[in-house]
């Protein structure tokens, strides 16, 4: 997930498809109910505790725009587990030791573990929990930097490249110095503040009651109100605006450095797709700050009921690690050797929090896609986090499910774009990519609450938290309701959730409002409970997709 600078402006109101209860199991109402888009808006602000668990909200309920997955739990599945479901998170690696994973990670009992035999003969060695196919590797250049460096592809897509790697190079040089310079200005202002109030922690009303004796103080006190318009706390505008200063950093010592080369820790070709014996069977993430994988793990499936951290929208899942997406662009050989690691290996739905602007050799990739789907398995795939418009040519996203805005290559891809807690106009997440081609649907992918490497918990945003949403609802469904293909339950997501007839924001401008209904091919956002109920009609015959 790439860090989201800008302050996060999130636009929407629901409307279509409603559910009732009729003397016994729910039902969809087949006429659906007019004025939806009356529910009210939220004007207080949420408690911590639903801060911390939105994203399983239900928005008839609760006004706020979550999934439903609680309500699902408490009115449709209650006590009943299903069928265990594998579901592959292919990304950064997890922490597989943590507290609310480690109960819920897909082993496969017929490696032996440390032997460094392939004791299974799948062609991996002590492949328990997954397979790493980064080896020791962590840092990486962006694709553009590597066609750049290596001159792939056509003279096109060179030249695309070097103008691309130009124009973020000179972006990031001009934030670097940018935010360095916000935060300096911040944290001077706060240790002003705080010698003024004689105590390290403080409210936005104690600065607000602050006289100033002198201009510095007025400053600084002018400072930090400015700093409670984009924040809860000071703390946590320093703690965001750091970790922009980080990445930022990371964009220029690695990802768009032509001359760094974060591949000689593999020591495999990676444009050769046959060059296949490399990585290890540890999945677990190398760095502490390589937390990717493990807080989109938690949202899928972190153990529900244990009284720890959060619990994921899934209740019978195994997790499978599968590490391949680095700080910075994927290969293409890693994400197809990847996805079909995870089809043969018994994964039902594959989560793809990832994409870039530019793939080489996409074809190995849509060759991958079509083998999942030839497996039945479903592929749930993050949209972007650019604010872009998918269906622009010039602004592409690997991998998809389509060439040049054309046929569907596949039927077993969700592409996934993300939405925020604020009911209304706001609700479309202003880092959100949309598209009524190349996204599918929304969920919920603004300041989600998930794990993180160490026994810990934190706030993430990006459509890499809403992909695994979606994930998570597709491995209910596919839990209860097994005998469903994964273009069933694709088409179910689709059919069954929320949309809106109210304008909202896209992109974080006002100047760009558009109909909710436009922005993904459903022109919905996602709905465990409705999903379920459309799961358990198509499954009795009563209704065909």
């Amino acid at each position: 997930m790439k860090f989201n600078l800008s302050k996060s402006i999130l636009g929407l109101t629901i409307g279509s498809l409603l559910l009732s209860s009729c003397g016994g199991a729910p039902v969809l109402v087949s006429t659906p109910l007019e004025n939806i888009d009356t529910v009210p808006l939220k004007v207080t602000d949420l408690t911590d505790a639903q801060k911390k668990t939105w994203g399983h909200a239900d928005l008839l309920i609760d006004t706020i725009p979550g999934m439903a997955v609680e309500r699902a739990y408490a009115d449709i599945i209650k006590n009943n587990k299903g069928e265990k479901v594998i579901v592959a998170v292919l990304d950064s690696g997890m922490d597989l030791k943590h507290e609310d994973l480690v109960n819920v990670l897909w082993t496969n009992t017929k490696e032996i573990p440390g032997n460094n035999i392939d004791d299974d003969k799948n062609g991996y060695i002590d492949d328990i929990h997954g397979y790493n196919f980064l080896g020791e590797s962590y840092n990486e250049q962006l694709e553009l930097t590597r066609i750049v460096k290596l001159k792939l592809g056509d003279e096109a897509m060179q030249a695309s490249a070097k103008a691309a790697l130009d124009k973020k190079l000179a972006e990031a040089l001009k934030n670097k110095e940018y935010y360095e310079q916000i935060l300096q200005t911040v944290k001077t202002a706060d240790a002003g503040i705080q010698k003024e109030l004689g105590k390290t922690t403080y409210t936005k009303e104690d600065v607000a009651a602050i006289k100033p004796a002198d201009e510095t103080m007025q400053q600084y006190a002018g400072m930090i109100l400015q700093v409670y318009t984009f924040a809860e706390d000071v703390p946590s505008f320093i703690k965001d605006i750091s970790g922009g200063v980080t990445q930022i950093t990371d964009q220029l010592n690695y990802n768009l450095k032509v001359d760094f080369d974060g591949r000689t820790a593999v020591g495999d070709n990676p444009y050769d797709i046959k060059d296949i014996q490399y990585g290890n069977g540890n999945p677990q993430q190398r760095f502490d700050d390589e937390s990717h994988g493990t807080h989109v793990a938690g949202i899928i499936g972190a153990q529900r009921g244990n009284g720890k951290g959060v619990d994921g929208v899934a209740n019978n899942v195994a997790l499978m690690s599968i590490r391949a997406v680095p700080n910075g662009d994927e290969y293409d050989k890693d994400i197809a050797l990847g996805i079909r690691y995870a089809v043969d290996n018994g994964a039902k739905i594959i989560n793809g929090s990832f994409g870039k602007s530019f793939s080489p050799n996409a074809e190995w990739v849509y060759d991958a896609i079509k083998y999942a789907a030839s497996k039945d398995v479903l592929f749930i795939h993050a949209a972007g986090n650019d604010g872009e418009n998918l269906d622009d040519p010039t602004n592409p996203n690997f991998p998809n499910d389509q060439v040049n805005n054309g046929a569907e290559i596949a039927d077993n891809v969700i592409t996934v774009g993300s939405i925020a807690r604020k009911y209304g106009s706001e609700l479309v997440s202003s880092f959100s990519n949309y598209g009524t081609i190349n996204v599918d649907v929304f969920a919920p992918g603004s300041d989600i609450y998930a794990t993180m490497p160490g026994n810990k918990y934190d706030f993430n945003s990006g459509t890499s938290m809403a992909a695994p949403g979606v994930a998570g609802v597709a491995a209910l469904i596919r839990s209860q309701y097994p005998k469903l293909k994964a273009e069933e339950v694709k088409k179910i997501i689709m059919q069954s959730g929320l949309t809106t007839k109210v304008k909202v924001i896209v992109s974080g401008d006002p100047a760009k409002s558009s109909e909710f209904a436009t922005l993904s091919k459903s022109g919905k956002m996602i709905n465990a409970y409705n999903a379920l109920i459309l799961a358990s009609q198509v499954t009795a015959g009563s209704v065909k997709l």
